[in-house]
């Protein structure tokens, strides 16, 4: 079933490739949505342990060199696009530049923001870099191939860009309030407060849902829509899981707190 204004929103598909890849990434993204909707989460932040045998774990590594090995390579895909793909037109730019700025962003946040309890277990770590890396790439090189074709009638490059800084901004902001509940020697969890925090557990998933919408938009391939439909329902169920844990380990965790969405989830 066809719907118009979606058709007026993407380009068309440029190859039997990134229909292909659109397709097992919207089919990965549904898994592992699954696996976490069960329990089987990926094993960072708070989720570490996750009430497994430590024999079971594997290798354990430092959250802050795990964090780096999750986005390093998907920003340097970024950067290394500019001269690999110098030509294109102002989509194919902004896209670059929001794919790469992202995850320097995270990259940034890693090593001067963020304070860490824990650590990561190494298969998860391979797991979310490989996933990282690939969809940068992609969401790249499939707007590369849509160079030259017709573009969309609806042209949303623009409110892409505005919801990009929108959700750069508000995602930086909660992190940052998240890095000042605890001094650095501190290892314990608290209950978040300030921003968004006072509405949902999880502004900062909310925020990066709205940094994908803003790629999306921007690109307007289907490929990158796929890609941020996958990412915003992984965000979601990982929000409520997030969520069902604080009530466990809190008593006087906040019951109108929502999950990610103020008011609604």
């Amino acid at each position: 079933m066809k719907i118009p204004v979606l058709e007026k929103m993407m380009f068309s598909e440029p190859s039997i490739w990134v229909t292909a890849t659109t397709v097992v990434t919207l089919i990965s993204m549904v898994c592992l949505c699954f696996t976490e909707l069960i329990g089987n989460h990926l094993q960072y932040s708070k989720f570490t342990n996750n009430n497994k045998p430590s024999a079971k774990q594997g290798i354990k590594l430092s959250s802050k060199t795990g964090m780096l090995i999750l986005y390093t390579p998907a920003f340097i895909a970024g950067a290394v696009s500019f001269f690999v793909f110098p030509g294109g037109d102002l989509r194919f730019f902004l896209l670059k530049f929001a794919v790469t700025f992202h995850f320097f962003k995270r990259d940034l946040e890693v090593l001067f923001v963020h304070k860490y309890s824990g650590g990561m277990i190494l298969g998860s770590i391979i797991f979310i870099t490989l996933f990282y890396i690939s969809a940068a790439a992609s969401l790249i090189i499939v707007q590369y191939l849509s160079l030259g074709l017709p573009d969309p009638s609806i042209d949303t490059k623009y409110i892409g860009l505005i919801l990009f800084i929108l959700g750069i901004s508000g995602n930086f902001y909660h992190h940052n309030l998240l890095s000042k509940l605890r001094n650095s020697n501190e290892k314990e969890y608290k209950i978040p407060r300030g921003g968004l925090f006072d509405l949902v557990i999880c502004p900062h998933y909310l925020f990066e849902i709205i940094i994908f919408i803003g790629i999306s938009f921007i690109s307007q391939t289907s490929f990158a829509f796929a890609c941020t439909f996958g990412d915003s329902m992984y965000l979601i169920v990982r929000s409520y899981a997030t969520r069902k844990w604080y009530v466990n380990k809190f008593e006087d965790f906040p019951k109108d707190v929502k999950c990610v969405i103020p008011y609604i989830f």
